[in-house]
């Protein structure tokens, strides 16, 4: 059996990026061959990877990239708020953004085979995922490519913006992704609001106007009113400015000679059902199973 240095363990960490005592363990299986523990390795971080796919990842952050008229907003998940701040994740994240933003993947599976750093999007995340110990995705991304401008806001790292905007003060557009990350419109004006959620609220306004007893044709008037105040509660240019609530938006906007043509904002985690942990329950559990035991 050959003798496993300290110095051995840290070369293969540094080839692999590896925890030290999963390094040990490959080593000694390997009997201190340095190529069969990386191959080793390997195998153990994906077989890792491939038992944390099923976990759900609702945490995360959200990262951007700007550079010469192209950027990127990406969200990557992972299982926990903790792993949210680990600097190997952040560090993942932001890579992930330019990468976007320099390759202009057409989705998250063309993104995953891209080359970074000598392997694939994916073989990187799978060894994240091994060292970390949690499941980790990349969810969504949007790549904007103008001759306008771009600015994004990163609301701690869990709220992210990226606008298009055309205008000579670089501060109208970052007021305005704040207002975005604040506010949180769904579309540029009430006429881009997405039918679907225009139908929603339709349908939930006719069950309080027929809940109210009135006569079907003020009824109708009571639906039309509550869908016209919700067009424009949630379209941008409608919405009441949060730096000066005496005037919209679109006043504010025009005001500053300024446009805005688009907009992506991700919250982490957004629409991702959480598993909701019971603890009493928990301990219930391991009760029986201690008194069965």
């Amino acid at each position: 059996m050959a003798a496993i240095t300290a110095a051995m363990v840290g070369e293969l960490r540094a080839k692999t990026d590896a925890p030290m005592m999963e390094c040990k363990k490959a080593l000694t299986e390997a009997d201190g061959d340095m190529v069969k523990a990386e191959e080793i390795l390997r195998v153990k971080l994906g077989s890792k990877a491939s038992k944390a796919a099923s976990r759900i990842t609702a945490e995360g952050v959200v990262a951007a990239h700007i550079a010469g008229g192209v950027g990127a907003l990406v969200e990557i998940n992972c299982e926990t708020d903790f792993v949210s701040k680990n600097d190997d994740f952040l560090k993942f994240s932001k890579d992930i953004a330019q990468l976007v933003a320099d390759k202009n993947p057409a989705d998250v599976a063309v993104l995953s085979a891209l080359p970074l750093d000598g392997k694939t999007v994916d073989e990187i995340r799978a060894a994240l995922i091994g060292k970390i110990g949690e499941n980790l995705s990349i969810r969504r991304f949007q790549r904007f490519e103008t001759p306008a401008k771009l600015v994004s806001y990163l609301h701690g790292t869990r709220i992210g913006v990226m606008v298009e905007y055309d205008g000579a003060d670089e501060q109208v557009g970052k007021d305005v992704a704040m207002h975005i990350a604040a506010m949180k419109p769904v579309a540029l004006s009430s006429e881009q609001v997405p039918a679907e959620l225009i139908e929603k609220e339709r349908s939930v306004a006719t069950l309080k106007a027929q809940e109210s007893g009135k006569p079907a044709d003020i009824a109708a008037k009571m639906v039309e009113g509550s869908v016209q105040k919700y067009l424009k509660e949630v379209s941008l240019f409608n919405q009441a400015f949060v730096k000066n609530d005496k005037q919209t938006v679109e006043q504010m906007l025009k005001a500053a000679n300024t446009s805005v043509k688009a907009f992506t904002m991700f919250v982490v985690g957004e629409g991702i059902e959480k598993k909701q942990d019971d603890f009493a329950a928990e301990v219930a559990a391991q009760v029986a199973a201690a008194k069965n035991a």
